[in-house]
């Protein structure tokens, strides 16, 4: 399987790496047997979050006697001192393990959200040796660019596929010329994307970019391994693949930068453009409470007044994506209500 180094945290990672964000979706003891595959089948790097339920214990139960062999990178969506230090201490609980090879503040999208006791709490686990370095996650390609230059970071977790516009192509070379890590996080555009073949082939190609597919069954997991193994080159069906996926598909991937807010008509964009991700790739259940199925029937009071597509800075045709999430919100409910 193919390595790759971190940018200048000198971590060697697999090229997959493994999300664990699905997982948690996944019975435990199904869920601890994909974790084992996924080491058995040669993958090295795993990828979780202290937000994403059980996955991190989960990991732990897997993979706590390979520790030595792999690289985890967790998050916290803390912002100030005392919930990040709880976070990283919780992470090594879960994760049974004295050390996180890198440690990221979740989502973040200004540098007001984290202020200097959050990352006073990361600099002294690191002083500790229970973190041995520094990310950051997030979907605004304006704070990722300040993040870049800031050097405050030593890895970076944005999401980039071949849907990515000229600027997220940018970020990468960047983060490249900085020497920081890119973590590739929805390289299938958040299940936009059905051919693995194809995204496989155009992330091999991206130079120091560390792509991670969230997994949830055996049969995925199966898929990105045989990939791995056989490493197809790009050819002209498969480039064909990618530039009808790009012409048919480029204005719909949200990235829930929240730029486009707010809403006149106080629809939550940023989560309602991009649900039918969330209902297919965490617990869905909470995402149908009474709250959320009047936040979703919002889209209904929709104006089209087109603010948020000229804030948009991905040119999506937002009042177009959420008339499809809610559709499709729906008729997910119809085929899972007595699942409530």
């Amino acid at each position: 399987m193919k390595t790759m180094t971190l940018g200048k945290t000198g971590l060697i990672v697999t090229k997959p790496a493994f999300g664990a964000l699905p997982i948690q979706r996944t019975e435990r003891n199904e869920a601890v047997r994909i974790l084992r595959r996924a080491y058995e089948g040669g993958i090295r790097y795993f990828d979780t979050a202290n937000a994403y339920t059980d996955s991190e214990e989960k990991l732990g139960l897997a993979l706590a006697d390979v520790r030595g062999d792999i690289v985890i990178s967790t998050k916290s969506m803390g912002r100030d001192h005392d919930t990040v230090a709880a976070h990283i201490q919780n992470s090594l609980e879960k994760l049974r393990t004295d050390y996180i090879d890198l440690f990221q503040f979740h989502q973040v999208s200004s540098w007001e959200e984290i202020d200097a006791g959050a990352m006073d709490a990361a600099q002294e686990a690191l002083a500790r040796g229970q973190i041995r370095h520094i990310g950051v996650t997030c979907h605004s390609i304006r704070f990722a660019e300040q993040a870049v230059a800031s050097g405050r970071f030593e890895t970076l977790q944005y999401p980039f596929s071949y849907l990515s516009s000229p600027e997220e192509f940018a970020l990468v070379r960047s983060c490249l010329d900085a020497g920081m890590g890119f973590i590739a996080m929805k390289a299938l555009a958040g299940g936009l994307l059905s051919n693995a073949r194809a995204v496989h082939t155009f992330m091999g190609e991206q130079e120091g970019v560390a792509p991670i597919y969230g997994v949830q069954t055996m049969d995925e997991l199966e898929q990105w391994l045989a990939l791995a193994e056989e490493d197809p080159a790009m050819d002209d069906g498969l480039q064909a693949v990618i530039d009808a996926d790009k012409a048919q598909l480029g204005g719909q991937f949200c990235r829930s930068c929240g730029y486009c807010m707010p809403c006149p008509q106080g629809i939550e964009i940023r989560n309602c453009a991009r649900m039918d991700m969330l209902i297919r790739r965490s617990p869905w259940r909470p995402w149908f409470t009474p709250e959320w199925q009047a936040k979703m029937a919002k889209i209904e009071t929709c104006l089209d007044c087109g603010r948020c597509k000229a804030r948009c800075p991905y040119h999506l045709d937002t009042p177009k994506v959420l008339k499809y999430m809610l559709k499709d919100y729906r008729e997910f409910y119809e085929a899972h209500k007595d699942e409530l």
